[in-house]
């Protein structure tokens, strides 16, 4: 399973790249997104389901590429984090201040956690998402494209696997012991 998660991440956003660094962004884009679309197949056929948000991102990335191709914008394709990660920031802020964990929602299935811990996830995970989305605004609007390009896939992706790594205390120590 942790396999197929890493690929449904790490695959597209080589594809990105090595698209990027052949052809150009479009090329880049839509072959990330056929790539994603194979994993996340792949996924289902070994495991039987796919989770939410990669789903998701998925859909948001094949419409906007779409666009962006339809309209020649390339603007379309370098404003898919700032959604993706805007409404996660959203949903998972907004939920937090209603007193709903909505990491829980989304990765119940697959942990078993105290309230306090999703509580803690989804604020910490939905301040992150709020922040990445922020810092894509900046490199899309301050860097030309390459530069860009590369912030996407040698900053802000890596990020995500770090802030994801520590958050493994909390969540380990936020456990419910099994049935």
């Amino acid at each position: 399973m942790r396999l197929w998660s890493l690929a449904v991440e790490v695959v597209p956003l080589g594809i990105f790249f090595a698209g990027f660094q052949l052809y150009d962004i479009f090329t880049a884009a839509a072959a990330s997104v056929v790539a994603a679309t194979i994993v996340l197949s792949g996924t289902w056929l070994a495991e039987k389901r796919i989770a939410a948000f990669p789903v998701y991102s998925v859909i948001l990335s094949g419409v906007l590429t779409a666009a962006a191709i339809i309209f020649s914008d390339a603007v379309l394709i370098k404003i898919q984090p700032t959604i993706f990660n805007g409404l996660f920031a959203l949903v998972l802020l907004g939920g937090f201040a209603l007193g709903h964990s909505m990491m829980r929602i989304f990765f119940g299935a697959q942990f078993r956690l105290t309230v306090r811990t999703w509580r803690l996830l989804s604020l910490r995970w939905g301040v992150f998402f709020a922040g990445l989305a922020i810092a894509n605004e900046f490199a899309w609007r301050l860097m030309d494209e390459e530069g860009w390009v590369w912030v996407k896939v040698f900053v802000l992706a890596p990020l995500v696997g770090l802030f994801a790594l520590l958050q493994l205390p909390l969540t380990l120590k936020g456990r419910l012991p099994a049935d």
